[in-house]
């Protein structure tokens, strides 16, 4: 498959006001013709003009994080998902994936040894069945946002590795033909190419070797979804993606069943776009492997005012724009999933001081350059795979 080329002159060259246009109202859209209700949209009404799940080829997802859990519990909002109609409506209407951003993570998802809350991540996936949207799974085994119990606990290795097989198999279990990709692991090597010994619970205590069978176990639990390594900073070729492609050469050879490696690319304005990103997902498509971007964000250092400059946003849209068209010009790459869309609940001044303005809307929901990147690119996409 030969590269797509993307046309890319339409970006936004005016002052800041001028690039920012506000969100329309249009009715929620289920799948390509269909709102949430069941109920016909002609395919060449303006709504189909107006939603980034339309503008995409037909064979390629768009998607986001759904805001919730983690440091959205200690913020003076409410749950995003439960308590925001708007944030539902634009979720609904603008993608056709999503992924949970906290809410299948260990600490919220299996906050005792002994129970289990699956009330928002079932929330979650209802939700999207009902607009028409597939589910990224999010995440089986991490170093980073386990319950106390877990890290504090006094285990055997005997019990600790139970206690993850019982873990994937009950989760994956659950949501067995609903969940269409799964980051079975997620952030397992360091920035040098090493895996995470020390901080890592399940690789400290049980060694490498509990990588493969927690792919077994999840593709025990699930045969139809596609199981994932998930990282970031791994978006070039480096010594960290090295080790991802060396592991993921030998899971293969064992016969794991791996299908797929997924960077999540959290830039920044800061650094200069990573440039090998398509010549990176390439060398995995290459091995019969699956790729995906699946949690893109960039951020910026925000001027006092609060208010990003006209040149950031569109510094910002054209990295937005060069990340998409590195997957789309990737034959295995089908999914596109950005970490969050409003910066209303962006994770990135929560622990990035002084930056902020990560994602394709504002506060309020206007749609900056960067949307409109995005929907550009996807348009050009279509138009020339027919």
């Amino acid at each position: 498959m030969q590269p797509i080329r993307f046309v890319t002159a339409t970006l936004a060259t005016a002052a800041t006001a001028a690039l920012l246009l506000p969100l329309g109202a249009a009715p929620a859209a289920a799948d390509r013709h269909h709102g949430p209700d069941g109920r016909h949209t002609p395919p060449h009404s303006n709504a189909k003009f107006d939603r980034l799940r339309w503008a995409a080829p037909e064979d390629f997802v768009i998607g986001t994080a759904v805001a919730g859990g983690g440091h959205h519990l200690e913020q003076d909002y409410p749950d995003p998902f439960t308590s925001d109609g708007r944030y539902r409506r634009v979720l609904a209407q603008q993608f056709s994936s999503v992924s949970p951003e906290n809410q299948m993570k260990w600490e919220y998802l299996h906050p005792e040894r002994d129970r289990y809350d699956f009330a928002m991540a079932d929330r979650i996936v209802d939700f999207a069945e009902r607009n028409g949207q597939v589910v990224r799974g999010h995440t089986l085994l991490w170093h980073s946002q386990n319950p106390a119990w877990l890290e504090e606990g006094d285990f055997t290795d005997a019990e600790l590795r139970e206690i993850l097989r019982d873990h994937i198999t009950t989760v994956v279990g659950r949501y067995s033909g609903r969940i269409h990709q799964w980051d079975v692991t997620n952030e397992i090597f360091d920035e040098a190419g090493n895996l995470r010994t020390e901080d890592n619970i399940w690789l400290r205590e049980l060694g490498p070797g509990v990588i493969a069978d927690a792919f077994r176990w999840a593709h025990e639990a699930d045969p139809h979804a596609e199981l994932f390594l998930n990282d970031y900073g791994v978006e070039e070729v480096n010594a960290k993606s090295d080790a991802y492609y060396e592991l993921s050469q030998q899971l293969l050879a064992d016969g794991v069943p791996l299908h797929g490696f997924s960077t999540q690319a959290h830039l920044s304005l800061n650094y200069p776009f990573p440039a090998g990103l398509e010549e990176n997902l390439r060398r995995f498509d290459d091995l019969g492997l699956a790729t995906a971007v699946t949690e893109m964000d960039v951020r910026m250092n925000v001027p006092e005012n609060g208010r990003p400059t006209a040149a950031q946003l569109r510094e910002q849209a054209d990295y937005y724009r060069q990340g998409l068209a590195a997957c789309l010009a990737v034959e295995g790459c089908d999914s596109f999933t950005i970490w969050g869309f409003t910066d209303k609940y962006s994770w990135v001044p929560v622990f990035f001081e002084g930056e902020g303005s990560a994602t394709v809307m504002t506060d309020d929901y206007t749609r900056k350059p960067a949307y409109h990147a995005l929907w550009s690119t996807l348009k050009r996409a279509e138009y020339d795979r027919g």
